[in-house]
């Protein structure tokens, strides 16, 4: 998983080059001693953090290279529109060029500097094993000492009690394990075993002693490396659907259709369209037909038990689902599951 500073900062890179690319043609770096010309901070923030994420220096300068075309492409453009005189085109040309070539030099040292800096501890060795097995990019378990053709099922956790809390979870159920920490919140890991483990088994283990405020989340059970690849998967897929829920604990194979669904633009906003707008006609904006839907399915579809979640009658109950039956001039056992998952991508908005 790759640094969110990094990816962030891109874009912040893009606009700090520019802008030294602008101030070194206004002032003419190339007259000056390029070896102690200051290279933006951002810049130099970017390309340590290139370094960290293990990106290719390779794939560092082409994207500088990239955005060069680009600005030189812009100093022709704007000549062409003042008139300006073939000398003067040709001569910010090449100081554009100069301040390129101490940009690029500047940025490879940074990044060079970074990556050799950087401790080659054993945790961080572990962790670059593991991020290459995941890209497939090798199927040797090598240090890791953890058997790849295991069955293997992945967890994700958060918060900073996680690491005591994953290794006294495997221990509770008698499987190997494997753990890498991403940083101090954060953290993977795969119990293997002979026979699969089912990601159920695992929720209802951490529910004895899961520490509160930390997050877990499970991938299903896989054999074999391309299984352990898969079910890490999975589970970085529910960890987003936990974070859009506001949960602490889920299994894939209970958020794996929203999941699937959340990526789906078109999808997402026809079924909010579709089985939320309806509702907000309602005095209350349909908040208190939303909270009886949520009870109601919770309940698995129960109108007695929705009633007791809700502390109201069960006729309450009923009367307020007919109604949500005439505002989707539809019924609810024929569109049940899309309403759920709308209701369920719409919580952070619908919360009340």
């Amino acid at each position: 998983m790759q640094d969110p500073g990094y990816s962030a900062g891109l874009r912040e890179a893009v606009t700090a080059g520019v802008g030294f690319g602008l101030e070194g043609v206004e002032v003419g770096l190339r007259d000056q001693c390029l070896s102690t010309a200051t290279l933006p901070g951002k810049l130099v923030v970017q390309a340590r953090l290139a370094a960290r994420n293990r990106v290719p220096l390779d794939t560092v300068l082409r994207r500088y290279c990239a955005c060069y075309t680009l600005f030189g492409d812009f100093i022709v453009r704007a000549a062409e529109e003042v008139d300006a005189p073939p000398l003067v085109l040709s001569e910010t040309l090449r100081q554009t060029a100069t301040v390129f070539d101490h940009l690029i030099a500047s940025i490879s040292e940074e990044y060079n500097r970074e990556q050799g800096a950087r401790a080659r501890t054993t945790a961080e060795r572990r962790l670059d094993q593991v991020r290459t097995l995941l890209a497939g990019e090798a199927r040797d378990a090598g240090e890791l000492n953890y058997d790849l053709e295991l069955w293997h099922t992945a967890l994700l956790a958060t918060g900073p009690q996680s690491r005591t809390a994953v290794k006294e979870l495997a221990g509770r159920l008698d499987q190997r394990l494997l753990m890498v920490c991403l940083d101090e919140n954060l953290v993977w890991a795969w119990l293997g075993g002979q026979s699969a483990l089912l990601s159920r088994a695992v929720i209802d283990a951490a529910d004895e002693s899961w520490p509160g405020g930390h997050t877990l989340v499970v991938g299903e059970p896989c054999e074999g490396v391309e299984g352990w690849r898969l079910s890490h998967r999975q589970a970085v897929a529910a960890l987003e659907i936990a974070k859009l829920e506001q949960i602490e604990r889920a299994a894939y194979a209970d958020v794996a259709l929203v999941s699937g669904v959340l990526h789906d633009d078109v999808l997402v906003a026809s079924l909010s369209r579709i089985f939320l707008g309806p509702l907000q006609v309602e005095r209350d904006e349909g908040r208190t037909l939303r909270r009886t839907l949520r009870a109601y399915f919770d309940a698995e579809r129960n109108v007695s038990s929705a009633a007791i979640r809700l502390g109201v009658s069960r006729r309450t109950v009923a009367n307020r689902l007919r109604r949500v039956e005439e505002h989707l001039d539809r019924r609810l056992d024929s569109c049940s599951p899309e309403l759920e998952i709308a209701l369920r991508l719409g919580f952070p908005n619908c919360a009340s």
